[in-house]
């Protein structure tokens, strides 16, 4: 088993590159003409070394009052580059929510976890590795190193 806290699943792996690559994109055209495939967003984040907007389709999740945002391939680019930007913009056409950051604590995962997996194990189950949404807390604890999580908070 590779390091939690360093997993990264490179877009396209389990269904073919070019194949996954295409279908962030269409998603991400879709979202940027206004048209949410259950509730995706294209997320608009500060590169950490660039300074340039960098984009990818994500589906925040809302739960008990609060939003979040969750990387079911691991420790990616927008993961990196969200911690060193403490925030970034939602977009859905041209509704613009601008937002900050704050990671969760892997002890506060497992639900929102939990939830996730109940809302979008179709499109990112495969992510992870056979836990589902009726993972024990124990288990969603167990992988939840791999999983960045931040609660997201709308600004002014």
């Amino acid at each position: 088993m590779s390091d939690l806290t360093t997993r990264y699943v490179m877009p396209g792996t389990f269904i073919g590159r070019n194949v996954g690559r295409f279908f962030n994109f269409v998603v991400a055209r879709l979202t940027k003409a206004g048209v949410s495939l259950y509730g995706s967003r294209v997320l608009y984040v500060r590169g950490r070394t660039s300074g340039e907007w960098r984009t990818t389709p994500v589906n925040p999740l809302t739960m008990a009052g609060g939003r979040y945002l969750v990387a079911p391939r691991g420790h990616t680019q927008w993961v990196k580059n969200m911690r060193a930007a403490g925030g970034g913009e939602l977009h859905k056409g041209r509704r613009v929510e601008k937002f900050t950051a704050t990671e969760l604590a892997d002890a506060d995962k497992p639900q929102i976890l939990r939830e996730y997996l109940r809302r979008w194990k179709m499109e990112i189950g495969v992510f992870f590795d056979g836990v589902g949404p009726d993972a024990t807390d124990e288990q969603l604890l167990a992988i939840a190193p791999g999983y960045p999580v931040f609660a997201i908070t709308p600004q002014g």
